[in-house]
């Protein structure tokens, strides 16, 4: 019996380090938080409008074209890693098959471009 709790005791540890670990992260920024913000940490940020409104208001359709955009680009990349990693062993047909995919991606980029999707009048 003693055996078999010696080795779960790296387990145990690993359980009560984590424990401790998200207690603490849960609990220490109520002990340091600054509980005074000044106006211009709550005036509008990146987004263009107050960050304490009602959650339905409207706003422009041009946020979500910018996310659309960032998750195509981003996916991108997701896909290049791997087409990187086994560049010597998938030969011309991976080669080519890569190079159809940015062919298409960049084609949709252009055509927003043109459009004027990424202008900000």
């Amino acid at each position: 019996m003693e055996q078999l709790l010696t080795q779960y005791m790296p387990l145990v540890i690993f359980i009560g380090v984590a424990l401790v670990i998200g207690v603490g992260l849960l609990v220490v920024p109520f002990i340091v938080a600054y509980r005074n913000p000044d106006p211009e940490k709550l005036s509008p940020y990146e987004c263009g409008f107050a960050p304490f409104d009602d959650a339905r208001m409207k706003f422009d359709a041009r946020f979500y074209l910018v996310a659309i955009l960032f998750i195509i680009f981003d996916l991108e990349v997701a896909f290049l890693f791997p087409w990187t990693v086994a560049f010597n062993e998938i030969g011309w047909f991976g080669f080519w098959s890569v190079m159809i995919f940015l062919a298409v991606l960049t084609i949709g980029f252009v055509y927003e471009w043109r459009k004027g999707a990424l202008e900000w009048d």
